[in-house]
């Protein structure tokens, strides 16, 4: 019975991480790993495969899980500052409420010189990602595992009470945006972890 109750758990974890077993999924997830173990080069790889294969792509994320903008992001990291640029924009063309693509934009645009409407784009990122963390927190079930002890919140609230124009602002903005994408990794195993065990439980 375990047996089975752990293949079950393997297949709801792979469909979540993955969702299905075709290439665009499987790039898209070895290009967030690569992004992640700091190699961005590779992921620009992987992820402009993906995206040129289906632009629209989305993992079930319920932040940065869009192609485009994790793609924008590997630019960004890469210092491919125009592809980066090009890249984000078109995502945040695609959903205007993307603001983990809003905040490597602001990031890209800042390091690109244009600092007046970098700190515009990072800071609306900042508040949009705040809400979207506020609005996940709350919900009844999944509520749980999104930033439960509000370090990353508090950390977003700290630094958009800094100056608009202060160099520590683009700083704390790279810091968010790799805390986010690990608090994306925290929740969904979290999740997972307690469905299995409510499973074996059972």
């Amino acid at each position: 019975m375990k047996l089975v109750l752990h293949l079950s758990f393997c297949g709801f974890a792979g469909l979540l991480l993955a969702q299905g077993c075709g290439g665009v999924s499987q790039d898209v997830l070895a290009g967030r790993n690569a992004l992640q173990a700091g190699r961005s080069s590779d992921a620009v790889g992987y992820l402009s495969r993906a995206a040129a294969q289906d632009p629209n792509y989305t993992l079930h994320h319920a932040i940065d899980g869009a192609v485009l903008t994790i793609l924008g992001r590997a630019y960004y990291e890469a210092e491919r500052d125009t592809e980066a640029r090009a890249t984000l924009e078109n995502a945040l063309a695609r959903d205007s409420n993307d603001h983990m693509a809003r905040l490597y934009l602001g990031l890209t645009l800042a390091r690109s010189g244009d600092r007046e409407r970098a700190f515009r784009e990072i800071q609306s990122a900042l508040r949009g990602v705040h809400d979207q963390l506020e609005y996940l927190a709350a919900d009844g079930f999944s509520g749980m595992f999104w930033d439960p002890t509000r370090i990353l919140r508090n950390s977003i609230q700290a630094s958009l009470e800094q100056k608009s124009d202060s160099p520590e602002l683009i700083a704390s903005a790279q810091h968010i945006g790799a805390l986010v994408d690990r608090e994306i990794d925290l929740a969904r195993r979290d999740e997972i972890n307690l469905r299995y065990n409510r499973n074996v439980d059972n």
